[in-house]
């Protein structure tokens, strides 16, 4: 028999390395078993609210009556799908779902890379420290709130409306004019974000060694040179990833800001998918086709954000994308 073998055919070198993956186990138990369970309410919390209301989705496929439940309603295949496909309303909340969408990753995703970027550069600390948390503020007031200070701001009697008419121009109703309603949901939003969507931009830029920079003034580059060649350089897989996460939500125009901020006459350049499946759902309790709906909506924000990551590792490497 050999040396290296015990009793039950088992190589000894195989029994001491599950022996030590044990120990070591308990040992990372026993040493992070505090933040462990500091984790315990946040795994309910993700268990109890996305993965439990997963069995609802029961209801797209389904013509849902609340009296008969989820297995006394009448199953319907894809009839709500169709119903949606069938739907010329339906290709429009689309359209100002992805539009509205599309603007905001264009015109807000670079902003807070920007201010990130640019406030890195002062060296006032007391500033730059008030700058920052001013810029963080609005992310923390609900859109109830911001909603009604825009609507106020714009309208008839507004300071925009006051200027304007010092240069002869007649007061215009911004809220309910299709031509304007999209920019300033879109400025509205960026106003509103831009700051606490800078945060982790921060973060990367203070990872970033100083002795890079150094070495860079030794050689006579200037701020901007610095920026260009050093700061953007490796900030490229915390935006890649960031990007990858933003396509995800590529259907979210923000249910909050428009369910606040629209009515009826903007309809046709506001409603978006979440807002329409609000009514159809829980106006009109039409709850299978809302389901579907909203089903359609998580699929596509779930082939995209696979596509962008796919195409971000082939771009870029592992460092670049999510997994």
């Amino acid at each position: 028999m050999s040396k290296t073998t015990v009793l039950g055919g088992q190589p000894e070198w195989n029994r001491r390395s599950k022996t030590n993956d044990a120990k070591s186990k308990r040992y990372a138990f026993k040493k992070y078993r505090v933040l462990l369970i500091m984790m315990i309410p946040a795994v309910l919390y993700v268990i109890i609210f996305n993965y439990v209301p997963i069995y609802g989705l029961l209801i797209a496929f389904e013509d849902f009556q609340i009296t008969k439940g989820f297995f006394g309603s009448p199953w319907v295949g894809f009839a709500n799908f169709e119903k949606a496909f069938q739907d010329p309303y339906f290709y429009q909340v689309l359209k100002n779902t992805v539009l509205i969408s599309l603007y905001r990753m264009l015109w807000g995703f670079p902003i807070p890379i920007i201010f990130a970027l640019l406030l890195s550069e002062i060296k006032n600390m007391k500033f730059k420290k008030f700058v920052q948390t001013a810029s963080y503020l609005p992310h923390f007031i609900s859109w109830i709130i911001l909603g009604g200070i825009f609507m106020s701001i714009l309208s008839m009697e507004g300071p925009i409306n006051a200027i304007l008419g010092l240069f002869g121009v007649d007061p215009i109703l911004f809220m309910a004019d299709t031509g304007y309603f999209r920019s300033i949901l879109v400025i509205s939003s960026i106003l509103a974000s831009f700051g606490w969507s800078s945060i982790i931009y921060f973060a990367a830029i203070s990872g970033i060694d100083p002795h890079l920079h150094e070495a860079a003034v030794v050689d006579g580059a200037g701020r901007m040179k610095r920026m260009m060649y050093i700061t953007i350089p490796l900030l490229m897989p915390v935006i890649s990833i960031m990007l990858v996460l933003s396509m995800s939500g590529i259907l979210d125009a923000g249910f909050d800001q428009i369910f606040n901020m629209y009515n009826p006459q903007v309809y046709d350049v506001a409603d978006i998918i979440d807002t329409y499946v609000y009514r159809k759902g829980l106006v009109d309790m039409d709850y299978g086709y809302a389901t579907a709906v909203g089903l359609f909506k998580s699929a596509i924000g779930l082939i995209l954000m696979l596509t962008a990551n796919g195409l971000a590792r082939r771009m870029g490497g592992g460092d670049y994308t999510l997994w």
